[in-house]
């Protein structure tokens, strides 16, 4: 037994055979696929992985030491089934990734972050926050850089930002994060776990293999926690000082920390960051304090929060002018996502509308909306059921993307933002949000030129 098998041809198992291939190590895909992309199967024979595609067949374990399992792969087919009888490991690209780096460099740091929603956020912020400190970061993992990808282009001592998901949490073995933050818990994947107990339990493994030295964030208050006891120091963060080491916002909007030996510090006021919204302060609270234990200064933490610009296509500030501001919200394709950024705004609110409509009722925007709204723009192929659900309110109609988000941004006045959280996917006249979201800011930049 001398080869390795990678289930599944994603970023995850691309990760993988470029991991073995630049060690000459043998290694085969298996994916059930029939179909895979041309460019697909280029990549992986370029790599001289070679690729069984439309089936897992058993036979390939026959000469197996290991199976990397990529993260949408459910544990429970056949073939890892069959894997765990022979006693073949079955680890994931995480942990596959974690073994690299420790045999490479033992003085890196992986600062994990995980939870149901702000995951992509915290983690691409905690690795700014560490750069604007001066500190080798790269924020990687489940928001899409794999790990593998991350720990082979390091620099010696990096810290790792590391967005981990329950997927990925499901393979780990030894991995350990010097720091780990679960941020929130709200059902979701429970057709992969069943249970919002088997959801929690894999969450929850982020810190399993933590020692006293290392830390443990966690939201303060949280009933999912409860009888939880981590092996780590924990920390806590919300919105009052639990007396700990910790991270709140007070009532004021300031910002303070707590270190481990119970200094609190007053860093900045929630108005300074750029990213709206009580959602972001508890992103930039738990990032605060995975950044502290990174290493970082306050001042220099402090500063980065300052200038910290969100992720793309997630109310992402595209530009201002005049009082005006304009939100890139295209990762905004479902009613879910639409509320959570007209309540992250203050108002008043010309909000965009539309594209291709996914069958669910827009209604459950109208008290969000409430005493917030200077107008509706709708747009693309999901007008009519806009008009059905949202029609008695302020709006305007237009077809085509260009015009519509021109007719937002000359409709709002001083004090105003321009929100495209459209409540739709992109593709009734785009290929991704990305694309969406791109074109939305070109558009800015253009009204910013005129």
């Amino acid at each position: 037994m001398n080869q390795t098998v990678i289930v599944g041809a994603g970023k995850s198992g691309l990760a993988a055979a470029r991991h073995f291939a630049g060690r000459g190590a043998p290694a085969l895909l298996t994916d059930s696929n029939p179909s895979p992309s041309a460019s697909l199967v280029t990549q992986f024979a370029a790599l001289h992985v070679p690729g069984v595609w439309g089936a897992h067949p058993l036979s390939l374990l026959d000469d197996a030491a290991e199976v990397v399992l990529s993260p949408v792969v459910n544990p429970n087919i056949e073939f890892v089934q069959e894997a765990k009888r022979r006693g073949i490991p079955v680890i994931g690209e995480i942990e596959l990734a974690h073994r690299a780096l420790r045999q490479k460099d033992p003085g890196a740091k992986i600062l994990a972050i995980t939870g149901t929603n702000g995951k992509s956020t915290t983690t691409d912020l905690t690795a700014h926050l560490l750069k604007a400190a001066g500190i080798s970061a790269i924020a990687c993992g489940n928001l899409g850089y794999p790990f593998l990808d991350a720990v082979d282009a390091a620099a010696p001592s990096t810290c790792f930002a590391l967005e981990c998901s329950s997927y990925q949490l499901e393979t780990i073995i030894a991995f350990r994060a010097e720091a780990a933050a679960i941020l929130n818990l709200t059902p979701d994947h429970l057709a992969r776990h069943g249970t919002m107990d088997a959801y929690l339990k894999a969450k929850l493994r982020v810190f399993e293999r933590q020692g006293p030295g290392d830390l443990c964030v966690a939201p303060a208050g949280a009933d999912f926690l409860s009888g939880f006891s981590p092996l780590g120091q924990k920390a806590l963060f919300g919105w009052r000082d639990t007396g700990g080491m910790g991270a709140w916002c007070d009532d004021r909007g300031d910002i303070y920390v707590r270190d481990a030996k119970g200094a609190a510090t007053r860093l900045l006021n929630r108005s300074e960051l750029i990213i709206p919204g009580d959602h972001n302060v508890e992103n930039a609270l738990a990032a605060l304090l995975l950044t502290m234990h990174g290493g970082a200064p306050l001042g220099a933490m402090a500063e980065g929060l300052k200038t910290y610009p969100g992720l793309a296509h997630r109310l992402a500030l595209a530009g201002e002018k005049n009082g005006v501001r304009a939100y890139n919200d295209s990762k905004g394709t479902n009613v879910d996502a639409t509320l959570v950024a007209i309540r992250a705004l203050p108002g008043p609110l010309v909000l965009i509308l539309g594209g291709e409509d996914k069958g669910s009722s827009y209604d459950p925007l109208r008290s969000a909306l409430e005493g917030k709204l200077r107008q509706l723009v709708f747009l693309g192929d999901a007008i009519p059921m806009l008009e059905r659900d949202l029609g008695d309110l302020p709006h305007a109609t237009h077809k085509g993307f260009d015009e519509a988000v021109n007719v937002a941004l000359n409709a709002a006045l001083p004090g105003d933002q321009v929100l495209l959280s459209p409540a739709c996917a992109s593709f009734d006249q785009f290929k991704n949000f990305e694309e969406r979201g791109a074109k939305f800011e070109g558009l800015v930049a253009e009204w910013l030129a005129l």
